[in-house]
């Protein structure tokens, strides 16, 4: 019984609040290097179809929430709102995902759009392949 209790704690803990989003930019990126996670920063638009397709679908996921939430540091711009990020970040267009090194470097190219579950899934394995064999190199 106490293992069952157990796994539904941990369970709830992973996916019971979504996404643990980070909404600055440098405290995400603090995080990022005290961790030695990457940073998975998006720049999003509350008035964007896209955006709002993306969060509702890819974002929403269980396993997309999970592996975000144990193998990276999530944080999330709304151009609408007047951030403050790296305008070298803001690529024209969103929903732009960005995979981010702990010094705030792109470990690839911005992913742009609403991309699928499964497609989001697939980059998110590639980047914390990456990430592991970059910071093992060290």
């Amino acid at each position: 019984m106490k293992i069952v209790l157990l796994l539904l704690l941990t369970l709830s803990a992973v996916f019971g609040n979504g996404i643990k989003w980070e909404k600055d930019y440098a405290t995400a990126l603090k995080q990022s290097k005290a961790l030695n996670k990457p940073m998975m920063f998006i720049v999003s638009n509350h008035n964007c179809h896209f955006c709002i397709q993306f969060e509702k679908n890819a974002l929403s996921s269980p396993k997309v929430i999970q592996k975000l939430n144990m193998e990276y540091v999530a944080a999330i711009a709304y151009v609408d709102e007047n951030p403050v990020f790296p305008q070298d970040l803001y690529a024209g267009g969103t929903p732009a995902t960005w995979f981010l090194k702990s010094d705030g470097e792109p470990l690839f190219e911005p992913l742009m759009g609403a991309v699928d579950t499964t497609g989001f899934l697939k980059a998110l394995d590639i980047v914390s392949a990456e990430y592991k064999k970059m910071s093992t190199k060290k």
